[in-house]
């Protein structure tokens, strides 16, 4: 067993009992010896043990939740990846890079080590390692809001990979893309860069969870078109393909498939699939708070409904895409409430609408106005009293119609007369 063997035997030890200053300690060794050996195979257990110990300690570091130590080992790592093949130092950079994922609150981390990372990349002349940590960048200035500078990468990218033919990175981009567009509330350069994606997924063997990513942007779309239904089984596909590998991404899109039932008001389809085997695991406040909403709307109740957005706030504010669909729900069921309140009434006071469903007088008077010139109930605003006055429905006049269709026939026949007439003379 050669020496660097043995110290990270030791450095797994200490680990195991927890005493992580040891263990850091014992792998930094390894990770900083010279290499000083002439004969191939055992440089090549050298480096071997190099790239170990470097892994390993990553690991610890991901275990311990210390964003900084791990940004700092990929600094200090760079020496020692000097030596390794192009491929292997793509392969090391980038699995410490996405041990960023598993630490919380690490994003602002991780993009400074990236980018740290590119220009090491850029001055070592490895183009293969710039390109993967530009997308990966690109991903995270997505996540961390940063639209514009991480578009300004994809077009970049784009460009090189149309270049290469490389169908796997270029689908990557482009969904990247795709998503960016998204949140930029850009949705036909949105639809047109996932149509690109898919088209280049065809091409190729698409791994599980990228393909899962790809069903979820789709269901995303397909949401913003208001096709609910098409985007159920968009998300239902993406939601397999994430179970498949237990990813914790899960959860989230089995949100969006309860958002989906709820839109369409199938309460029904909610209770079912929160009841399904391979949903039960996923029991927690998430679905807990869309259970909530769930029951709101079915009970047309604002105050149920606002109720469960103050309890679950945390849950259902920090996505993006449920809090824009729930402000299209929370305008839906304002008019259900205040169709239900003004039902059963000719003439109605806006103070007693405004009591009843607690908003005020004015809020009352812009939804009822708008309702009115939307055709949702037909009626009109006494604005001098305060009152709303309600008319049924009209009904449509046949006689009016009947003479319309009299008319055009009249019209019809007067016209085919001149016509012969004019062959007469």
């Amino acid at each position: 067993m050669s020496k660097s063997i043995e110290i990270i035997e030791a450095a797994r030890v200490a680990e195991a009992q927890k005493r992580y200053d040891e263990a850091e300690e014992k792998y930094y060794t390894v990770i900083n010896s010279k290499l000083e050996l002439e004969e191939q195979t055992q440089k090549n257990r050298f480096l071997q043990d190099q790239e170990t110990a470097i892994l390993e300690l990553g690991q610890v570091f991901q275990t311990q939740k210390s964003a900084d130590k791990l940004k700092q080992l990929i600094d200090n790592s760079r020496a020692a990846l000097g030596h390794f093949a192009k491929s292997k130092t793509a392969k090391i950079v980038k699995t410490l890079v996405e041990y960023f994922d598993e630490i919380p609150d690490s994003l602002d981390a991780q993009i400074a080590a990236i980018r740290e990372s590119i220009e090491w990349a850029v001055n070592s002349k490895l183009s293969f390692l710039r390109q993967q940590l530009q997308l990966k960048l690109s991903a995270k200035l997505y996540e961390r809001g940063l639209y514009q500078e991480g578009l300004k990468i994809i077009t970049g990218l784009l460009r090189e990979y149309k270049k290469l033919d490389d169908k796997s990175s270029l689908l990557e981009v482009q969904l990247v893309e795709s998503q960016i567009y998204h949140a930029l509330r850009n949705i036909p350069k949105s639809k047109a860069a996932l149509t690109s994606a898919r088209t280049s997924a065809n091409s190729i063997f698409c791994p599980t969870l990228l393909q899962a990513e790809l069903d979820c942007q789709s269901g995303i779309l397909n949401a913003e078109d208001k096709d609910y239904k098409t985007a159920f089984s968009y998300f239902y596909e993406s939601f397999e393909g994430y179970n498949s590998q237990n990813d914790p991404r899960a959860i989230v899109v089995l949100k969006y498939m309860l958002l989906t039932k709820i839109m369409l008001n199938l309460i029904d389809d909610v209770n079912v699939l929160l009841n399904n085997k391979n949903v039960v695991k996923y029991q927690s406040r998430d679905i807990d708070a869309m259970r909530a909403i769930s029951t709101a709307y079915a009970n047309r109740s604002l105050k149920e409904f606002e109720a469960a957005l103050l309890t679950y706030a945390t849950e259902l504010r920090s996505d993006q895409i449920i809090k824009n669909h729930f402000n299209a729900l929370y305008d839906n069921l304002l008019e259900q409430n205040l169709l239900k309140i003004i039902e059963s009434y000719s003439v109605v006071e806006l103070s007693h609408i405004s009591k009843v469903i607690g908003l005020n007088v004015q809020q009352v008077e812009g939804k009822l106005s708008q309702m009115i010139l939307d055709k949702v109930f037909y009626g009109v605003l006494d604005q001098g009293n305060g009152w709303l006055v309600i008319y049924d429905q009209p009904r449509k006049d046949a006689s009016y119609e009947a003479a319309l269709d009299l008319v055009k026939n009249m019209s019809g026949v007067v016209d085919l007369l001149y016509e012969k007439a004019s062959a007469l003379n």
